[in-house]
């Protein structure tokens, strides 16, 4: 992956060979009519919009710019795309469907980057603000469905050998019949393969201890956001609200106590001393209300060492889901 390892005799990946080919790739966007903006983030802007081929449904169009070599689109963009694609195919119940992907009025932009929008089903509502309109705390069915939801979605794109990279209840969306659906999954990594994750998750505090130490990470990177995510489920409120990198692993080493040295990560700038001795906290203190089988599965989501973590798949497995069916 790094440019200083490649030897000079290795090739590049090779690129569509004219940016005039994006009409036959991608149709127009103008089947759209954009109705108002419903947010920006990292990845681009999303509209509300309507689909007048379509009998008026209702999407949310992603904006979305990729940067051109001077060949055209590069291959690894297209094949991110077609993976996007080739998931929707399952049409599964936890990932928000992608319903199409065009470009704009004009093929390229005058910083030389193509235009796309990607058509999503669109969903009213996201967890954040789910949450913040409940009246009163989630019921347990109500936190166990959802929590179940979120996994089902994790484990699915992990099976496919995707990462996440910033799970957070605003990329979460709530169905009106309080299903949760998966937004957001895999852009960063198609759209700019410079994008460092750092630079781009707005909120601190879903973020892994591996990736505030700048190390490498994989697919456990989604199940620690998702263990934050689901005790906020119990709390309605974040459970490592965080100011800062360095106040954030304060935060984290507050819960779980800080590491012991054998486990802290080689060749970071960090070292483990710079941290106070904390001492775990019991995480039903804190998660009161909560079933016990849901505290200690969270709790294995929250392990500073993401090889001792439990997966996605090991959460849907959990006595938390199986002792008792699901209503």
């Amino acid at each position: 992956m790094s440019g200083a390892s490649t030897s000079t005799t290795t090739q590049s990946p090779p690129a569509i060979a004219s940016i005039n080919d994006v009409s036959a790739l991608f149709q127009t966007a103008k089947k759209y009519e954009e109705l108002n903006v419903i947010g920006t983030g990292a990845y681009g802007t999303v509209y509300k919009a309507r689909d007048l081929h379509n009998g008026g449904q209702i999407v949310a169009m992603k904006k979305v710019k990729v940067a051109l070599t001077e060949d055209g689109i590069p291959l690894s963009t297209l094949r991110e795309i077609a993976l996007l694609r080739q998931l929707e195919a399952y049409r599964h119940p936890n990932i928000v469907r992608l319903l199409d992907v065009c470009h704009g009025g004009q093929s390229v932009d005058r910083d030389h980057q193509l235009v796309l929008f990607l058509v999503f089903e669109h969903v009213e509502q996201d967890l954040e603000s789910y949450l913040k309109k409940a009246p009163g705390p989630l019921s347990e069915n109500r936190i166990r469905s959802m929590s179940y939801d979120i996994l089902c979605g994790v484990d699915f794109l992990h099976s496919h050998r995707i990462v996440h990279r910033d799970l957070k209840p605003h990329n979460l969306l709530v169905t009106a019949a309080g299903r949760v659906k998966l937004a957001d999954f895999g852009l960063a990594k198609t759209y700019d393969t410079e994008m460092k994750l750092t630079s781009v998750v707005v909120t601190l505090w879903y973020r892994p201890p591996e990736v505030l130490l700048g190390v490498s990470y994989n697919t456990a990177v989604d199940v620690w956001s998702c263990g934050c995510v689901l005790a906020q489920l119990h709390t309605r409120s974040p459970l490592l609200p965080g100011s800062s990198d360095s106040d954030q692993l304060h935060c984290i080493f507050r819960l779980i106590g800080r590491p012991p040295r054998q486990e802290w990560p080689d060749n970071v700038s960090v070292v483990a001393d710079s941290f106070p001795p904390y001492p775990a906290r019991d995480l039903a203190d804190i998660l009161p209300r909560a079933h016990p089988n849901a505290v200690n599965m969270i709790k294995g989501m929250l392990v500073f060492d993401p090889a001792k973590r439990l997966t996605a798949l090991d959460c849907l497995e959990h006595p938390y889901f199986t002792e008792e069916p699901l209503t």
